[in-house]
């Protein structure tokens, strides 16, 4: 058996009479000629068939509206214009279902599943925002006198009762948008009433014009930090530079650093007591911030510059910087201080949990301990986070794997990715910074979209080395829409949410 989808020609109009009166037997009248012409003249991309072994078997019919312009909740005759098709609009934003049918003797191929989903491609490629048809409840005549037509679709929805037409629909994504009375006079099965349907495209992006949708490819690089003794602060920005240099040569959009990166600086305060030695330290923080911010524009990447102590109004945070290659500069305060930051520094947590938004779409940052949290990670996925960074540092696997299983959680229970990036070697001279180590990851979702171990790319455990790795955010979207599960979606409310106080 030899099987194709390929747009409907105007030769193509013998076999389709014959299917669709095979179809439609005693409901609504076969498309004329010049009514499949006309079709095909002006919206020629939009007409689409199946054909089994050189006979045209199915059809799907439709046009283009301007849902500004025309009233998609009109009556299906009002909408064809009684076949003049005058509201097919090239510029609108919504593709009209007019039409699909399928010859009885061809169903079990399911040849309809095809038909819709060549028409969601069409959609994405025409960037549109929706697909919009009326749809018959073909079987609605039976329960007429027992229940409205509203307790009929919501039986369907529940799969209590089956309907041809509309299980079909819900079963390809479509939802009810609303119910149209009269919508076809002759459809007595239906007791003239029909369902608005409507399928969301989510690629539609409503500032661009038409395009065919492709990957929206996101490259992230991370640097696995050897603490190492630098000599003065220009010896520290060369090998800050040169890291930079390289994930920016690969083409890399996020370049990301570990937590408190910076601390082989401490090295000139060691003689002072811990706090004070901390605070000297953070005297340098917003020059270095400066100096990463220079980077990402001559360099042409985001980066987020780790995690640095700040000193402000006597008070110790240990704040990350998103250095955006356009100029600007937002900033992190980690929220959940560990128990030796307190002990050893004194310091207090930050009070804001925000996305940010980027060139490459919206993230997240948590600092270490903070993505132990999973309410964190949750306000974040609230806000559409799409990319989760995390910046950490561990001295022992033991705190490196409380890290990593963490972030793993993170990736799987808000749909996003999480990168994370830590330190390795170790630092004699410096206090509280002697050991460290890492194994720099991305972790993804457990999808089928993704690794079956759900981990994108990890490094050599304990090796300075730069990790690369490609994300797919476009994969987000179908996970959120289409998964296997819908973890952000299947969440109950109506029992329990985690909320940002303000």
């Amino acid at each position: 058996m030899d099987i194709k989808v390929r747009l409907l020609s105007k030769e193509d109009y013998k076999d389709l009479k014959k299917s669709m009166s095979e179809a439609y037997q005693g409901v609504g009248e076969v498309w004329t000629r010049e009514n499949i012409v006309d079709l095909i003249d002006v919206f020629p991309e939009g007409q689409l068939c199946v054909e089994v072994n050189g006979r045209v078997v199915a059809c799907a019919l439709s046009i283009i509206l301007d849902s500004k312009k025309s009233n998609i909740y009109d009556s299906y005759y009002e909408i064809i214009d009684d076949g003049k098709f005058s509201k097919h609009d090239y510029e609108g934003d919504t593709l009209y279902g007019i039409e699909v049918f399928v010859h009885p003797e061809y169903r079990s191929l399911r040849l309809g599943r095809r038909l819709y989903d060549s028409r969601k491609e069409l959609c994405e490629e025409l960037n549109l925002k929706s697909i919009v048809a009326g749809g018959r409840i073909p079987n609605y005549f039976n329960y007429a006198e027992e229940m409205s037509p509203r307790v009929y679709i919501d039986r369907v929805k529940r799969k209590e009762i089956f309907d041809p037409t509309l299980t079909f629909q819900l079963s390809n994504d479509f939802h009810v948008k609303k119910i149209l009375k009269n919508y076809l006079p002759e459809d007595s099965e239906s007791m003239e009433f029909a369902t608005l349907l409507e399928w969301n495209n989510i690629y539609y992006e409503p500032d661009a014009r038409s395009h065919s949708a492709s990957k929206q490819t996101i490259r992230l690089g991370l640097i696995q930090w050897q603490m190492r003794l630098f000599t003065d602060l220009e010896e520290f920005y060369d090998q800050v530079e040169f890291f930079v240099d390289a994930v920016s040569a690969y083409g890399a959009d996020f370049a990301l650093f570990p937590e408190f990166f910076n601390t082989p600086l401490m090295r000139y305060y060691n003689d002072l007591p811990e706090r004070e030695a901390m605070e000297r330290l953070a005297e340098q923080t917003k020059e270095i911030a400066n100096k990463m911010r220079q980077f990402a524009v001559s360099y042409n990447v985001n980066i987020i510059a780790g995690s640095m102590p700040l000193y402000e109004r006597n008070k110790l945070y240990n704040v990350s910087y998103l250095c955006h290659r356009s100029g600007q500069i937002d900033s992190f305060r980690k929220v959940h201080i560990t128990p030796n930051e307190f002990k050893h520094y004194g310091m207090v947590g930050g009070n804001e949990v925000k996305v940010f938004d980027t060139d490459c779409g919206k993230v997240g940052l948590l600092i270490c301990y903070d993505v132990e949290f999973p309410e964190l990670g949750r306000i974040l996925a609230d806000q559409g986070m799409q990319i989760l960074f995390v910046p950490f540092m561990t001295d022992t696997q033991n705190g490196y794997m409380r890290v990593r299983h963490c972030a793993q959680a993170r990736a799987i229970e808000n749909e996003c990715y999480v990168a994370i990036a830590g330190s390795v070697g170790n630092l004699p001279r410096v206090n509280n910074m002697d050991i460290q180590y890492s194994q720099s990851a991305v972790f993804t979702p457990s999808d089928f979209a993704f690794p079956n171990n759900a981990i994108k790319a990890e490094a050599t455990p304990n090796t300075e080395m730069v990790l690369i790795a490609d994300v797919d955010l476009y994969a987000l979207r179908d996970l959120h829409e289409y998964g296997t599960v819908k973890i952000l979606k299947d969440r109950r409310k109506d029992l329990y949410e985690v909320n940002l106080l303000k």
